[in-house]
């Protein structure tokens, strides 16, 4: 399945290269109308996951349009993931809170069962092959395949998270991807790089979700071709 990515950051839906340099602004409500035959959307605030500020507002918008929204950044409670979840998120991506400096915090990831294993996914923030927190500026001393197998009894998922060509459009990380899927039987949803329809269709032979943004958001890939991988 294609998910669209929304990523907030200062009022205004943005696509950011390799998580820092900004590359886009674009309009709220011309993407939740162009993104409308897609049935899931992936809506994240890079504000609050960087602990500088919040767009709460937008976020619960687009839990409104109609779409299943996965909502990710700065929640790091078990109340603000009930509050994402009451506001009409299908699902919380939970990132840097299920992490403390030697791995996963799995104090806070019982505490958060309370929400329904159901509802939560578990970021896996690569950057140059390690688990990366605080808007990915800080990274821990685990890989993403070292802690996968440890997280499955938490989590109805994965969002895998390739940093270092996130808003590149170089590749698809097909490599990550696989050696994930080895590792895990639980949903799993790569991001970052992905360019091509091959690609694409390589991930869904995987059984994997691709999660798309400045592909979409240049026109590389068109929404059209698009479309049979909606669902």
């Amino acid at each position: 399945m294609v998910i669209p990515a929304i990523d907030f950051m200062g009022g205004r839906v943005v696509q950011l290269v390799e998580g820092e340099r900004l590359a886009l602004e674009r309009d709220l409500d011309q993407m939740l109308e162009t993104f409308a035959g897609f049935p899931v959307l992936q809506v994240i605030d890079l504000d609050a996951a960087k602990g500088e500020g919040s767009n709460r507002a937008l976020v619960e918008r687009c839990c409104r349009a109609g779409f299943c929204v996965r909502v990710g950044g700065g929640l790091r409670s078990v109340a603000a993931a009930q509050a994402a979840i009451a506001a009409g998120a299908e699902k919380v991506i939970i990132g840097t809170a299920a992490w403390n400096d030697a791995g996963p915090a799995f104090d806070f990831l019982e505490e958060l069962q309370a929400v329904g294993r159901d509802r939560i996914t578990i970021a896996l923030d690569s950057k140059a092959g390690h688990v990366a927190v605080a808007g990915w500026r800080k990274p821990l001393p685990v890989t993403p395949f070292e802690a996968v197998a440890a997280l499955d009894p938490y989590t109805s998922g994965y969002l895998y998270t390739h940093v270092d060509t996130e808003g590149t459009m170089q590749g698809a990380p097909i490599s990550q991807a696989t050696a994930l899927r080895a590792r895990t039987t639980r949903e799993l949803t790569i991001a970052g790089g992905i360019a091509t329809i091959e690609e694409i269709a390589t991930l869904t032979a995987l059984g994997c979700h691709a999660v798309l943004g400045m592909a979409i958001y240049t026109g590389r890939l068109d929404l059209k071709s698009l479309i049979r991988f909606a669902t």
